[in-house]
This record gives structure tokens, sequence and C-alpha cells, in this order.
């Protein structure tokens, strides 16, 4: 896969997604849009990727919308910048759906759509230093299209807060919300970013893939007769596979299973 925005890599079963604008702090324009639409599709589609790591290069994760580019929309039309917003919700929709788990590796300022990037994310890891700011109100704006995964992922309450603030918010506060997982010193960033992507890969990419969907479908559903017939649909299925049968003997047997490197 060859881009211009970003770097990619794959190793031992983990593939790290780069964005490499580091002279515009990863900001995103039309190009970085379709280039991380094209690589979380190809990578979700491939069997050796178990766990994405997506990472920025530079001092920001991601500044958000890259100045050149929100110049160009401030000349749109209403329909013209319709259609530029869907491509920037169908990327973060790509992101969130892929059938791999993703990890973001959070290393710097993080602002608007960057924080989209990020509640997109399965797992988000961030070190000390770094900050996070939903900022569109300041410019006569609202992040519209990353809402419907920021307040999944921070709540509403916060999330209300935040969105009509547009207060800049640390790692500390951004861990006791819920919105990142994980908060270490830069220097031991890579090292956590490892050891999450390492407890991934020992699963069973099976399960892993239909966890991920099964907190998707699950979350905010009433409990009620169609949801357990659902959930147990899907644990019978998944108890009948070859994965399945297989990480059930290996455990009987006490042996790793044939999914586990090494």
């Amino acid at each position: 896969m060859n881009f211009t925005t970003l770097t990619v890599n794959v190793a031992s079963h983990i593939a790290t997604v780069t964005l490499n604008r580091p002279d515009v702090r990863n900001a995103f324009n039309e190009t970085v849009i379709a280039e991380l639409t094209g690589a979380f599709r190809a990578l979700g589609g491939m069997d050796e990727v178990r766990a994405i790591v997506l990472a920025g290069s530079g001092p920001a994760f991601c500044a958000g919308a890259d100045l050149n580019w929100m110049k160009k929309m401030a000349g749109y039309s209403e329909d013209e910048n319709r259609a530029d917003a869907l491509t920037l919700a169908q990327m973060l929709h790509t992101i969130w759906s892929c059938p791999r788990p993703v990890i973001a590796r959070i290393h710097g300022d993080t602002y608007a759509g960057g924080v989209g990037l990020v509640a997109a994310c399965d797992i988000a890891v961030a070190a000390e230093h770094a900050h996070f700011c939903l900022s569109e109100a300041r410019l006569g704006l609202l992040p519209a299209t990353i809402s419907p995964y920021v307040i999944r992922a921070m709540g509403e309450q916060a999330s209300r807060r935040y969105f009509i603030t547009a207060e800049r918010f640390d790692a500390a506060e951004a861990l006791r919300l819920g919105f990142v997982h994980a908060v270490v010193p830069a220097e031991a960033l890579d090292a956590k970013v490892a050891e999450i992507a390492a407890a991934l890969v020992a699963n069973s990419p099976h399960a892993v893939r239909e966890s991920k969907r099964l907190v998707q479908d699950v979350a905010g559903r009433v409990i009620d007769n169609d949801l357990l017939a659902d959930t147990a649909d899907r644990i019978a299925k998944i108890r009948a596979s070859a994965e399945g049968k297989e990480g059930v003997r290996s455990f009987l047997e006490k042996r790793s299973p044939s999914w586990r490197p090494g």
C-alpha cells in the first residue's frame, strides 16, 4: 500500500497506520480522509492483521482540519459541503466498523476531528502530556460528523460541556471521563501500546472480531426477548465455530491454541 499522507507497516500480525504530515500537525484534508478510508478497508480484509495501531508523526497526534482545506470549503455551496462532510463521516465509520481492533496511540495534541479519530478507535492510550480540544464552536462550527463516536466514547454530559465550551482538557481528564483507557509517561507509550496489541494478538481472531461487533450491536439496546435470542444465537454460533472448538480443546488439553503466535 502506497500513500502520500500515511505510512503503513505490518509486522507480527500488527499493522501500524501513521499520520505523516508533521509539518501541519497531521491535520487532515480530502487526501488524508481518502487514504485513511482506503488503508482501513484494506487492513480490515487482511487475515494476517489482527490489530491496528493508529499513530501520528511529529509533535501532534492530529490537529483536526487542514487550514488550506478549510479555506477551500469556505467557498463551497451547501451541497458541496454536505458531500465533503459525508466523506469524513464515512472515513470515521470505516475505522469504527473495521473488523480488526484499533488502538489509538496519542502522543500529543488532539483537536477537533482528531478527537473523532480517537473516538472511532476501540482502545485509546495517551501520553501524560497529550491534550484534547473539541474546538469547533470557536470557529462557529459544530462537531457534527464526529459526534456519534465522541458521545459514545465520552458520554453525553461530558460531550455537552466540551462541545459548547471548546475547552482544552488534558490526558488525566480524558482518563477520568473514560475517553482514553490508559495514560502513561511519554517514554512508556510504545511499550503500553505494544502490551495491549500483544494481548489482542494472543486471542482468537474470530472471537475478537465478534466481541467488537457485540459491543457495537448490544450497547443501548433494550433488554428484551429479541436481545436474549440474539445473544444466545451469537454464543451458539461461536461455540460451534472452528476457533471456538479449538479454544475449548486447547484449554482442556492444557496447550496453546493454534492461533497464538509462538
